[in-house]
């Protein structure tokens, strides 16, 4: 076994980078094809998700497969080897083995022990058995991870030191409030109808929100999603829209979630401000239950400061601010931007009066908005308080976004819209590594060592069968040659008598050779055995074009149950 994985994930490399380098459904087809045409590589699959990025080969050359695998993900990925180089990580046979099964469990998660993960291992089965790029390495290596997968999640309780990202994610838009309590009877707004959004959507359904539509590119799909929740039992309406009325549907919900495979943004930042504002001048939301099917409103006077009469004082300090670099990095962290006791309110071109000051401010001016609070935000930083995360009152929000794409969907900068909290990605990583480690997880750990050194030993087992065989093979040939013979020097033997010579001929041959090969496969599971094949081929002068053409024929059938060595 020469497995080698080449990958980026959540723990190694940041957000933006991950974005970057997600691959479409094409680009994975494409990596695979060119992987196999590399010579270091025989057979792959490529395990992409929105938290990680991971080529698996069998290569014959540790070094210049890595060279090859990194190359090809920078190549198809679109971001530049010398900037992907960095954020890689490289696991070669037993490692490699043992990040998967860690993998599969879900010790490798962002939300530890999240089941999900088992779907996407499948998946990556499945292209591969597509493409016929797996071949048996890679078939037993995937279909024991599910099974890996599934033994944590039965004999073990990982499941209480994790969840689903759906289900994180709603709790971390919840803030202090039980998600059951905080979604109750909203509205609620599923952009995508794939498995994360389907996910996302039945989620929605079981926590209570009366409402959900559903859009995706593909109107049937939306469609049959929303028959499904209509279907559940929980009690839910559910309704499919075209994309192109999400932006008029976001004056309508509550809560948005967004995991589609656009590659660009699906809600950018002025789509949410337009959303808000028109909420902010519109119906109270009692009212709201009528809009749906009322006609749409006149367009409605600006009831914000005029921009072009602002302070040009206040307006030449914001840039040269600006300009100066003092502005924060944009990490796209949910969090609700809120002024240090000392700062300067009227400095601020919006103002922090929430959502009412949003009406007819265009983006410009929510632009220096974001300098000035970042400004705020900087400064208070210097002064003891609270986390952001935990001082966010989740019942002040008028619209709640959780964004599970990857590249990210939602436009980043809607963080600092005053009424809107964003989840996202990044922001649910960090509030994942805030979380307490279940004791299960130790539990987890050891299925995965015990796992990792069984599938070792059926791998080592399952290289020296070919010549075990080819040795069979051969003691049968001579059996034959010796039993023709006898004919030839006693040709009055009936066909019984004939008969009984061959079977004890056969038994004797059998019994000298069953100890030494059950032995020799024992010998060769270990660690170091991998020399007992060439010894059994040296002392019984086995042909190894024989050898080689059982092995060829063994790979051609990666499903084949009967092989001795086939990991269980």
């Amino acid at each position: 076994m020469s497995l080698l994985v080449v990958g980026l994930s959540h723990r190694s490399a940041p957000v933006s980078v991950l974005e970057r380098a997600s691959l479409s459904a094409d680009a994975k087809t494409k990596l695979l094809h060119d992987t196999l045409a590399a010579e270091p590589a025989t057979e792959a699959t490529v395990l992409a998700t929105c938290n990680r990025i991971e080529l698996y080969a069998d290569v014959d050359k540790f070094h210049a497969g890595v060279a090859e695998l990194s190359t090809l993900l920078a190549q198809h990925s679109g971001v530049a080897l010398e900037e992907l180089t960095p954020y890689l990580y490289v696991h070669y046979e037993d490692r490699a083995v043992h990040h998967l099964f860690s993998v599969a469990c879900g010790l490798d998660s962002m939300v530890v022990g999240e089941g999900q993960i088992l779907g996407q291992i499948k998946d990556a089965l499945a292209l591969g058995q597509e493409l016929h790029s797996a071949g048996r390495l890679i078939n037993d290596l995937f279909q024991q991870a599910l099974r890996v997968g599934k033994r944590a999640h039965s004999e073990t309780g990982i499941d209480r030191a994790g969840q689903s990202l759906v289900t994180f994610g709603l709790e971390q838009l919840a803030v202090r409030t039980p998600v059951a309590e905080w979604a109750h009877g909203k509205r609620a707004l599923v952009i995508g109808a794939g498995s994360m959004s389907s996910l996302a959507a039945a989620t929605l359904a079981r926590v209570g929100v009366a409402e959900i539509a559903v859009a995706n590119r593909t109107a049937e799909r939306a469609e049959r999603l929303a028959e499904i929740l209509v279907a559940s039992g929980t009690g839910v309406a559910a309704h499919a829209i075209p994309m192109a009325e999400v932006a008029d549907e976001l004056t309508r919900v509550d809560v948005v979630v967004s995991c589609t495979g656009a590659t660009g943004l699906v809600l950018t930042a002025d789509d949410v401000l337009a959303a808000v504002s028109w909420d902010a001048a519109g119906p109270a939301p009692a009212e709201r239950e009528e809009r749906s099917s009322a006609p749409d409103p006149a367009p409605r006077a600006p009831a914000g400061p005029d921009v072009a009469g602002l302070d040009t004082d206040v307006l030449a300090r914001l840039v040269a601010a600006a300009e100066a670099g003092g502005r924060l990095a944009d990490a796209g962290a949910a969090r609700t931007i809120s002024a240090p006791a000392d700062a300067d309110a009227d400095g601020c071109p919006v103002g922090l009066d929430g959502r009412s000051a949003l009406t007819g401010v265009d983006a410009n001016s929510l632009e220096l908005h974001g300098t000035w609070a970042d400004q705020g935000e900087a400064a208070a930083q210097r002064q003891p308080r609270r986390s952001a995360r935990t001082h966010t009152d989740a019942t002040a929000v008028r619209l709640a976004l959780l964004d599970l794409a990857m590249p990210r969907d939602i436009d980043a900068a809607v963080h600092r819209i005053p009424g809107v909290r964003l989840v996202d990605i990044e922001s649910l990583a960090e509030a994942s590594a805030d979380a307490p480690m279940a004791a299960d997880v130790d539990a987890v750990r050891g299925i995965v060592a015990q796992e990792v050194a069984a599938f070792g030993a059926a791998q080592r087992a399952a290289h020296i069968t070919p010549t075990v065989v080819a040795l069979r093979a051969m003691a049968a040939e001579v059996v034959a040659m010796e039993v023709a013979r006898l004919d030839g020097r006693l040709p009055d033997l009936d066909e019984r008598q004939r008969a009984e010579v061959t079977q004890t001929v056969r038994r004797v041959v059998d019994k000298l050779l069953h100890a030494p090969t059950v032995r020799v496969k024992q010998l060769a599971s270990e660690p170091g055995g991998a020399g007992y094949a060439d010894a059994l081929r040296e002392l019984f002068d086995l042909d190894p074009q024989t050898v080689a053409s059982v092995s060829r024929a063994d790979a051609a059938d990666p499903k084949n149950d009967d092989d001795p060595g086939r990991a269980s």
